[in-house]
């Protein structure tokens, strides 16, 4: 009876749903987090998602990473706060209420009632809490969920009014009029890190049009618009005084353009009659192209200025200008006192002009621009249109069309702090380090100042008060007590920070008036970024915690949060505290489908996370995502694939079980270790320092591959292989040292792969010792490493990798024995320990003898191929020369190469330096021996097969069938059996020459070989045996 339970029968889901109920009943999460108490704090910040909404793989993927880090971290000792945390605020909250209660807009919202519908806000935030939860529970993902970060409790708002106030103070929080990209369906501005998160790929389709120059000249300048419903704003045209215009006739016009752009814009392949600089056109008057919105009294109109933006790289080098709908415009209105024209609503809906046709309608409508330039056809402005696909920005929640738009807006002054977020991030850690100096990097570059507010009602308030006398009186409020002060009466005990309600808070402002809050609220991001400090309602409560549990450690998110959540948290403890908010940041890659699509509901490729675990395990689902590839790479999801990733854990599965099998019941103390078992326990230390290293590292695919491949290729298919008859023979008991083994990697496997894998690794882990995998150690190397031992066995695995290519090229298969095998291994391999290990190469590759050679030389002539493109890349026009003259290298020179020695060739007298990588040595069998080889090491296969060796193949062939039918009848490992062989002569007749060998092997206390198996036996079963036909009968004789 084994002292290790039996693998339970059932799915990988049931045994996982099963340990959770065991987990949830010894409440191990609080058990981990007490174990490891009074360690060095490792500081996790959870990115917090926003519940409205159903979690999905991609959430899946960067838990299962956060999960690992944080369990290795726990398992090392540390104390690991893993705080959950929740994104209440913003517009993915109210454009859910808005789908919900059919709402279309901000008109739709004030006529619902602003209170209302911010109580349906905040009910809706918590929607899929549960499911969330519940995911993430069942992928074992732990979090403590029991005291989370809610970015809508009053705690957290009051932290976040203290760091603006903060900023105020600072100069940082500032009142501003720009142009900024703008949402006409959500009606709110959008910063800059929101705008980077929306691009889409559009068909558009952009216009030249002709403007009149009034200096009676007959001249028309070309102007190239994307954005034609910009037209009617048009003030002024912008080129470089630098650049090259040209006066070309065309038909009875003369157009002016720049002279690079002529022929690919307008196909004006002739010379210009004229050519002149931009500086020329400077100052010159024109009529704009439509006249259909009147001009203040103020500011310069129909006008060309300078502008050193004007390129020629497309367009037609002279650039349109309407100060309310671009930044460079507005910028240059700025600089040249150009009037301001905005007939455009808040809705972006065209309001204010003289065309009635164009009242009303919706900027970004592909229907308003086939209007205006059908007026311009009309008009005779229009020269051509063309379609062009570009990337243009969305709103990244509700994915309308952005347009540019001067607005009144409160920003962060982020540009004032750049240089020191620069050097910041320069000081952080991220994986990959491309990112950091990539993508983030050089957007930190591009910085521009934080537009901080929105016209929007869901959300943290603005605590900025404004004077209604004077607006230049501004006064922020830092804390809840400030606010009473403030108004001089206390708060009530109900106090909710959000609006309406907040905007009723008024006082005397200095001077007379009444200070009023302003009606935005703020970024949402800002509320994510500030969950360093708000999760402990840092300053207010927990300046112990929040000094403990910053920086952070560890974050981890995906690549979309370039721009979102790692810029906030970035920007945030800058300004604020001129600190650095993290010190490692690991950045996942998106998950696309199979054929490399974003998957979306649309396309119908959206995996279901809840289908595939249960499907195939939260185990498997985690090594999926973990080990196919860098977890930083984007990742081509395939489901198909989980169980080929999933192999090792199926290995592991059934190494335990031959453990289980054939460790007896006893606890035997072992012996003097085997030669294999100091190879093994040598690879497990080297093993634990490189998954170690790895983790510590944050590369968690190479950590995790390492443990999977040491499952596969050293346990199993390696120790557990060549060990076999160690653990069971006929009426003996396993051999202790190879239990203790076994086990010893067992055990230490499972604690490797347990932040990876945590379900399975804990069942075995518990079998094996007895306690959760969860609450143990993480493992040390004990240094057992034996270099000379480790490089010989590794010659031994390629020499008996080679040895049985050269069978499969013989067609010998590897249950027939061979005579001799003859091998070559390069000097480095150390003799005495290689020497040693050739018992082991002559089981493996089933030959009666191996003779360790000085070389091959008898058996193959050695031959160079020249690498064209490396000798190429150094030699040039002598290639040619050098490549023929490679084929007259000696036998010594290649040996020199495939030992990785450069060698020298002479040609013409002249010496060439040669090198391995110039060459490919190649090796021409000048015998019949089967020879293969690898670099310097090589196998020769004598492949004659003599009758006695004949025979015993055919008694191992049977051996193989006899425990495929013991298998078959479901008979106990140990049953004894009788067994009745008959058919094929040459069969029968090896049966009876290996009687002895066959029956120890089968288990068989009779054998009967040439007799037909009698009436009434367990098991008749017709076979094949090496294209012969056999007929073998099985008797149970004893069950164990």
């Amino acid at each position: 009876m084994s002292r290790y339970p039996a693998w339970p029968e059932g799915s990988a889901d049931a045994l996982e749903r099963e340990l959770l109920g065991r987990w949830q009943a010894e409440d191990l999460f609080r058990q981990s987090l007490a174990r490891t108490a009074a360690g060095e704090p490792f500081v996790f910040y959870e990115g917090p998602p926003t519940a409205n909404g159903r979690p999905g793989l991609h959430h899946v993927f960067a838990r299962t990473i956060k999960d690992l880090v944080c369990r290795f971290r726990t398992m090392q000792g540390r104390q690991v706060t893993r705080i959950a945390g929740w994104d209440t605020h913003g517009l993915p909250v109210e454009i859910e209420v808005e789908k919900e209660f059919k709402l279309a807009g901000k008109r739709d919202i004030e006529t619902f009632g602003v209170e209302e519908f911010n109580r349906r806000a905040r009910e809706s935030v918590f929607r899929y809490k549960d499911e969330w939860e519940r995911l993430s529970d069942r992928i074992g993902y732990w979090l403590d969920y029991s005291r989370p970060y809610v970015t809508c409790s009053n705690e957290y708002v009051e932290s976040v009014w203290w760091l603006l106030k903060r900023l105020f103070e600072k100069g940082l929080l500032v009142r501003g009029h720009r142009v900024l990209p703008y949402c006409p369906r959500c009606g709110t501005v959008l910063s800059s890190h929101e705008l980077a998160l929306g691009y889409d790929e559009v068909k558009d389709r952009s216009i030249y049009v002709a403007f009149p120059l009034e200096d009676g000249s007959g001249r028309e300048l070309v102007v190239w618009t994307t954005t034609p419903w910009t037209l009617p704003s048009n003030v002024a045209v912008a080129v470089h005084p630098g650049l090259e215009y040209g006066e070309y006739r065309d038909g009875d016009r003369t157009l002016v353009i720049a002279t690079a752009r002529a022929q690919a814009a307008l196909g004006l392949d002739r010379p210009p009659q004229r050519v002149l600089p931009g500086a020329e056109l400077v100052g010159r008057r024109y009529r704009r192209p439509l006249d259909i919105v009147p001009l203040p009294d103020a500011g310069e109109a129909g006008v060309v200025v300078p502008g050193d933006f004007v390129t020629a790289e497309d367009g037609s080098g002279i650039v349109h200008l309407a100060p309310a709908f671009g930044a460079d415009d507005f910028e240059a209105g700025q600089r040249h006192g150009l009037a301001f024209l905005r007939p455009v609503g808040a809705d972006g809906a065209f309001a204010g002009t003289t065309w009635p046709e164009l009242e009303g309608r919706l900027v970004t409508a592909d229907e308003t621009n086939e209007l205006i330039i059908r007026r311009l056809k009309a008009d005779g402005r229009h020269l051509r249109t063309e379609q062009y696909v570009h990337s243009y920005p969305h709103c990244w929640r509700c994915r309308s069309k952005l347009i540019y738009y001067a607005r009144d807006s409160w920003f962060v002054r982020t540009t004032a702090v750049k240089a020191r977020m620069l050097e910041l991030n320069r000081q952080t850690h991220w994986h990959p380090a491309e990112v950091g100096t990539g993508r983030f990097g050089e957007w930190l570059e591009n910085n521009v100042d934080w537009a901080l507010s929105r016209d929007r009602y869901w959300g943290t308030p603005l605590p900025v008060w404004v004077s209604d006398a004077d607006p230049a009186v501004v006064e922020v409020v830092g804390s809840y007590a400030e606010l009473a002060a403030k108004t001089g009466r206390p708060l009530p005990d109900d106090f909710d920070p959000h609006k309406p309600y907040i905007d009723r808070y008024t006082w005397p402002a200095p001077g007379g008036g009444t200070m009023r809050r302003v009606p935005e609220v703020i970024d949402t991001w800002f509320d994510s970024g500030a969950m360093p400090y708000a999760q402990w309602h840092y300053p207010f409560a927990g300046e112990e915690e929040f000094r403990r549990h910053f920086p952070a450690d560890f974050i981890c998110e995906g690549l979309d949060q370039t721009r979102g959540w790692f810029y906030s948290l970035l920007a945030i403890a800058t300004a604020a505290f001129d600190a650095q908010p993290y010190r490692h940041v690991v950045v996942n890659g998106l998950v696309l489908d199979a054929e490399g699509q974003k998957m979306s509901k649309s396309r119908g490729n959206v995996a279901d996370p809840w289908a595939l675990v249960a499907q195939h395990g939260a185990d498997a689902t985690r090594l999926y995502l973990l080990a196919q590839s860098a977890v930083w790479l984007p990742k081509r999801f395939d489901a198909r694939q989980i169980p080929e990733s999933a192999a090792a854990l199926r290995t592991l599965r059934e190494t335990y079980r031959f453990l289980a099998l054939y460790a007896g019941a006893g606890d035997a103390a072992p012996a003097e270790l085997a030669t294999l078992d100091r190879w093994v326990l040598g690879r497990l230390d080297a093993l634990v320092r490189d998954v170690t290293a790895a983790f510590e590292g944050y590369d968690v695919t190479e950590g995790v591959r390492r443990v999977l491949q040491f499952i596969d290729a050293d346990l199993s298919n390696w120790y557990v292989r060549l060990s076999r008859a160690r653990f069971w023979a006929p009426d003996r008991e396993a051999d202790p040292a190879a239990v203790a083994t076994l086990r010893e990697c067992l055990e230490t496997t499972c604690r490797l792969l347990a932040p990876a894998a945590p379900f399975a690794s804990d069942w075995i882990h518990r079998a094996l010792a007895g306690a959760s995998v969860h609450l143990a150690a993480w493992p040390a190397d004990a240094g057992r490493l034996d270099p000379s031992l480790d490089r010989a066995m590794e010659a031994i695995r390629t020499l008996a990798s080679l040895a049985r290519a050269a069978r499969e090229d013989g067609n010998l298969r590897v249950r027939q024995p061979l005579a001799r095998l003859q091998v070559v291994v390069p000097p480095e391999v150390p003799a005495a320990e290689f020497d040693a290990l050739l018992d082991v190469l002559r089981s493996e590759v089933n030959v009666k003898a191996v003779e360790h050679v000085a070389s091959d030389a008898a058996l193959v002539r050695l031959r160079a191929k020249p690498n064209f493109r490396a000798l190429g890349a150094r030699y040039g026009r002598q290639t040619p020369q050098l490549a023929a003259a490679c084929a007259g290298l000696d036998a010594a020179a290649l040996r020199r190469l495939e030992a990785g020695e450069p060698v020298t060739l002479t040609v013409d007298g002249t010496g060439y330096e040669i090198r391995p990588e110039d060459v490919a040595v190649q090796r021409e069998v000048l015998s019949d021996w089967l020879v293969q080889s690898s670099g310097p090491f090589v196998v020769a296969l004598d492949p004659v097969v003599t009758e006695p060796l004949r025979k015993e193949g055919l008694a191992r062939e049977l051996v193989s069938r006899v425990q495929r039918a013991r298998r078959e009848a479901d008979y106990n490992y140990a049953a004894r059996i009788r067994l009745w062989v008959d058919g094929d002569p040459a069969v029968v007749d090896a049966a009876r020459t290996h009687a002895t060998f066959i029956a120890e092997e089968t288990l068989a206390r009779e054998l009967a070989a040439g007799t037909p198996p009698p009436a009434g036996v367990d098991m008749v079963q017709e076979t094949d045996v090496d294209g012969a036909r056999v007929v073998l009968g099985l008797q149970q004789l004893t069950t164990g």
